[in-house]
């Protein structure tokens, strides 16, 4: 009776010590700028744990009117999703384009910046897309 309790209590102790935890990060970047376009809101939703990049944008009047003229199809409030993965300390969104040319986003965990990177023939270019004033950090439990 006496070691039944003795291991009882060392299992408790385990559990306590060592919880097993599920954890899926969620990083948010929002009031990001950019110099080519004005936006009332311009946040980007990155979830580790589904793999995928969430934009949510809003333009403002003067980029709205600027590309309604040559799209009628262009929305003023707009949301696009893509598929992402880690590579070392960077997250990168899919490859969007044919072999030969591509393009993909290219985020920093670590700085609030947002590049693009295209490849035409195998030739690489990484310009920055926008810059964020905001990071947020989050972990869900399970």
């Amino acid at each position: 009776m006496k070691k039944n309790k003795l291991q009882n209590l060392i299992i408790i102790i385990f559990y306590l010590i060592l919880p097993i935890k599920l954890n899926a990060e969620i990083i948010i970047l929002s009031s990001c700028n950019n110099e080519k376009d004005g936006f009332l809101k311009n946040e980007y939703i990155l979830d580790l744990n589904q793999y995928l990049m969430t934009r949510n944008y809003i333009y403002n009047n003067k980029t709205f009117e600027k590309y309604r003229v040559t799209d009628l199809s262009v929305k003023k409030q707009n949301k696009i999703q893509r598929l992402i993965y880690k590579e070392e300390n960077k997250i990168l969104t899919e490859k969007l384009g044919y072999p030969q040319f591509y393009t993909q986003l290219v985020f920093d965990v670590e700085r609030p910046i947002i590049e693009i990177k295209t490849v035409i023939n195998n030739e690489e270019g990484v310009d920055i897309l926008s810059t964020c004033k905001k990071i947020e950090k989050f972990e869900k439990e399970s």
